[in-house]
């Protein structure tokens, strides 16, 4: 009989993410400016939650496209909380679909994508589904999947990454007459 270590000898290891000591990772309060770069969103408030596995996106006007043997989703987003006076017209990497128990504990299936989020000069790949989220308080919510390695979270306070640079209103409105 083989020994256990002996068993995995010819197994290879499983790749760990890149994961950034606790000193290094953000410090972020339940609600921060973000900015999804790859998408033309150069500001958006975030509700950050853990308890939600996922990261959601508002996003109106889906269609999926065949794009080089891929499919890609072309939607449109308003980023700023409560109007739909600024829209951005974005475009991902669709990556499949998903169940996500929404906020009423309804099962809805959602379009996934992959896109990059920005804090504080910081950037790193996240997955995103996409939903309506109108009637909700916040245009984007970031998961625990999204922050994991990255962050750590003060529920206690509030845009500790701050405004500053591109993100928070200014910075959406600046590029409102940009391509």
């Amino acid at each position: 009989m083989r020994s256990k270590k002996s068993s995995k000898a010819g197994t290879k290891p499983r790749a760990r993410a890149e994961v950034a000591r606790p000193e290094e990772r953000l410090l972020v309060g339940w609600r921060e400016w973000v900015a999804l770069p790859d998408l033309g969103i150069l500001g958006i408030k975030a509700k950050i939650d853990t308890g939600a596995r996922t990261s959601s996106l508002h996003a109106v006007d889906f269609h999926l496209l065949r794009r080089h043997g891929r499919w890609v989703v072309r939607f449109k987003v308003n980023p700023l909380q409560h109007t739909a006076i600024k829209t951005v017209e974005a475009e991902a990497r669709m990556i499949g679909g998903r169940h996500v128990r929404n906020s009423s504990g309804q099962v809805d299936h959602r379009v996934v994508v992959e896109t990059t989020l920005e804090m504080q000069g910081q950037r790193w790949p996240i997955e995103l589904t996409l939903a309506s989220r109108d009637t909700l308080g916040f245009r984007m919510l970031l998961g625990r999947q999204a922050l994991r390695g990255h962050a750590m979270v003060d529920p206690g306070r509030s845009f500790l990454t701050g405004p500053a640079g591109r993100h928070g209103p200014e910075g959406c409105e600046e590029e409102e007459g940009g391509a």
